[in-house]
């Protein structure tokens, strides 16, 4: 008989071609997937699966870790809030503020059935990795990079040398972790920076093998500034400057020509969309971008712009999809079901630039959750994978395993003290007030 870690019985399972397979058994061992069970098995933990959908855990591929605390503050701000709210409030922030939003953001990510991410930097990564190592999280970090005159100093680099100097040291701290967890060398955006510290990162990024990212084309303005400076659309710009490293993620990717599709697709760049976050700013050209072979994800773009629950960005996509794209075209399908949970799943996952993440398949990474279908809102159904699109929601998620470990079961998570954070985050409300009373 064999044996396992984890073996779910009686499941349905998500499979990569967005079809389900209905009453398995799922086995897991050394942290990967060791395949369906198709002989009588034993495990060290038997999770039953009756109205059980096991799927790859989704990847949040653009999250800000400093803006955990800034939920409720952003709705119906005017733009461009990151210059004017985002950069001030995160200058305010300490050490151990920045590890308290670590903390909200790990277990917030864990709840909705969030497994991996791609954080945007902070001033204080090396807090955020201790934090999402022991949670158990998978993701890619990077420090706050930007020697802007006009940034807070708390957030300025003395000089692209120092800025390149902190991000190989994070490099180095998250090579001596378990794997999990890697860098990933980023800049705000290439605006917001001088052409010296923009070129040395991404020249740094070639140099070291790291992935680079940046927020691209989020805002017009931003689009028109970077047209003005450099005679030349952002992503035209890059290649003919040759700084498109062969590893990069593009956050947001709104406001696109078809030029710049063109080389996102040619340098297989990633492109990480925010549904929410973006809904006021534009509509990327995403059914346009998936025709070209460019490999998008779904981003929450940090609790600050309304949480991390990855299935209401999908839902929200949907919507966006149909009004802007469907109408004009008579196609109420323009962003199939199936095309969503691929975004959510394999999209995001390739914005790790990781092998074997977001996949159900044997010899992939163990990074599962297993959704409860029985509730009133999902059940019954004549479409599973129709009706998760439709009506699901963090709060489905029962179970989570990361690496082939279990970080929540039962909707109670194991590898976080939820009780303490949840104080702690009360106690710095009250003892720093200027994190919530400022304009």
């Amino acid at each position: 008989m064999k044996k396992y870690d984890i073996l779910f019985t009686n499941v349905d399972c998500l499979l990569p071609d967005m079809t389900i397979r209905h009453g398995t058994d799922l086995a897991i061992r050394d942290g990967r997937i060791a395949g369906f069970a198709g002989s009588p098995a034993e495990a060290e933990t038997v999770l039953p699966g009756e109205h059980l959908l096991v799927m790859p855990g989704l990847t949040d591929a653009h999250i800000h870790t400093s803006q955990q605390l800034l939920r409720g503050r952003l709705l119906d701000e005017k733009p461009i809030i990151w210059k004017r709210v985002n950069l001030p409030f995160e200058a305010r922030l300490t050490a151990e503020s920045s590890t308290l939003s670590a903390e909200l953001a790990a277990m917030d990510m864990i709840r909705c059935g969030t497994t991996s991410f791609v954080d945007a930097g902070g001033k204080y990564a090396e807090a955020f990795a201790d934090v999402y190592e022991a949670a158990g999280l998978r993701g890619r970090l990077s420090v706050w990079t930007n020697d802007s005159p006009h940034a807070p100093d708390a957030l300025r680099a003395a000089s692209p040398a120092a800025g390149i100097a902190a991000l190989r040291r994070l490099r180095d701290r998250l090579a001596a972790g378990s794997g999990r967890l890697g860098p990933i060398y980023s800049v705000p955006t290439p605006t917001a920076v001088s052409q010296t510290m923009l070129r040395a990162v991404i020249e740094a990024a070639m140099e070291d093998g790291v992935p680079f990212e940046t927020h691209l084309n989020e805002y017009a303005p931003e689009v028109t500034e970077f047209l003005e400076r450099y005679g030349e659309r952002p992503f035209v710009w890059l290649e003919r400057e040759g700084l498109i490293p062969r590893q990069m993620l593009a956050a947001h990717a709104i406001f696109l020509s078809p030029a710049e599709m063109e080389v996102l697709a040619r340098h297989d760049i990633r492109a990480a969309h925010c549904p929410f976050s973006n809904s006021g700013k534009g509509v990327p050209k995403t059914p346009e971008l998936l025709a070209r072979g460019v490999r998008c994800g779904f981003g929450s773009d940090g609790a600050g712009h309304g949480g991390l629950d990855l299935f209401r960005e999908i839902r929200l996509f949907r919507c966006l999809m149909n009004a802007t794209r469907g109408i004009e075209s008579a196609d109420s399908s323009v962003m199939p079901a199936e095309t969503l949970l691929r975004m959510a799943t394999q999209g995001g996952a390739a914005a790790l630039f990781m092998e074997g993440v977001g996949r159900i398949e044997p010899g992939a990474k163990a990074d599962l959750i297993a959704l409860r279908t029985d509730g009133a809102h999902l059940w019954p159904t004549q479409n599973l994978l129709h009706t998760v699109v439709e009506s699901a929601c963090g709060a489905d998620v029962w179970h989570s395993i990361i690496d082939g470990r279990l970080v929540m079961k039962d909707r109670e998570l194991l590898t976080l003290d939820e009780a303490r954070i949840r104080a702690e985050a009360a106690r710095i409300f009250a003892r720093e007030p200027h994190l919530t009373s400022w304009s």
